[in-house]
């Protein structure tokens, strides 16, 4: 029996752009013959899927999915907003969500992970060689607590758990689930919509935090100010930004006049104990990613054979 190397499978990905799974597959299948594990490859329609791999994928879905005291988030890239309606795609989009629930929020692991009789990494290919886009498993990220409820909720929902922003918000308590659940969805929403940047001023980057000291003193020390007076501006300049990017010191969207801290403790009377917001995330799709400029006069003609 041949055996087939991590250097056999790593030239046969770089010639054909499948996965790793799939290339591994193919080398077994043919006995560790390179042209004929290609042909197996372009043959199952696996191969497709190098020609697209180079496009830049900044569309797509993200999926959420909760269970009990657990919650998923996952990013599943396309290239354009057109594959989002695509119900095989959305498919796939739940399925990966599922699939990390169990197998965690490595995107590596989650790939290789099986789902019936292929891998994630192949039902991924699989897609790509259909529906005919480039498609990536960007990213993925749980909560989970050891009591109480992981809540979330879905911005731009084309179908139920999957839309254009994903959030889960993570509540610590012994009080009633269904009221928990309730206050999570309203937290999720608040996340959503005013995109907290810490949990309150402790986690917040340091280097946020000095960049904005240092903009308030520089803003002073050119209108004139001493000093000692600009030392006192700038703490209450602070204040300020803290409302504006610490999740528990932001008005809550449900109800201005209150703060989400003051909202979550008004809420321990329905829960019935205390409540305590041990986390949240929030995926916004292709965030970070950095979009191609195309000239649509030249994709025309090029597609028409003109220059």
């Amino acid at each position: 029996m041949t055996t087939i190397t991590a250097a056999m499978v790593k030239d046969l990905r770089e010639s054909t752009g499948a996965g790793m799974m799939d290339c591994k597959a193919a080398l077994t299948e043919t006995a560790g013959d390179m042209t004929a594990a290609q042909d197996w490859l372009r043959k199952k329609g696996l191969s497709k899927a190098a020609k697209k791999a180079g496009r830049v994928a900044a569309e797509g879905l993200i999926g959420a999915l909760t269970k009990g005291n657990k919650g998923v988030v996952v990013e599943v890239n396309s290239e354009t907003d057109f594959v989002a309606r695509n119900g095989q795609f959305q498919g796939l989009v739940k399925m990966i969500a599922q699939v990390a629930l169990d197998a965690g929020t490595d995107v590596e692991k989650i790939k290789a992970a099986k789902v019936g009789s292929v891998t994630v990494e192949t039902a991924i290919s699989d897609a790509i060689a259909t529906i005919g886009e480039n498609m990536s498993l960007r990213r993925a990220a749980s909560l989970e607590v050891g009591q109480g409820v992981v809540s979330s909720y879905v911005h731009g929902a084309v179908i139920e758990g999957a839309g254009k922003m994903g959030v889960l918000v993570a509540l610590e308590s012994a009080g009633k689930a269904d009221e928990l659940a309730a206050l999570g969805r309203q937290l999720a929403m608040h996340v959503a919509a005013a995109n907290p940047q810490a949990l309150d001023p402790a986690g917040l980057d340091p280097e946020l935090v000095k960049r904005e000291k240092d903009v308030l003193a520089d803003k002073y020390r050119q209108q004139g100010k001493p000093e000692n007076v600009i030392e006192k501006i700038v703490e209450s300049g602070l204040k300020t930004y803290y409302k504006e990017v610490c999740l528990l010191e932001q008005a809550f969207i449900h109800d201005t006049g209150k703060s989400v801290a003051q909202a979550v403790k008004e809420a321990e009377g329905k829960v019935g104990g205390p409540v305590k917001i041990a986390g949240f995330v929030r995926y916004a799709l292709g965030e970070g990613i950095e979009k191609q400029e195309s000239d649509f006069a030249a994709e025309v003609a090029a597609a028409s054979g003109k220059k």
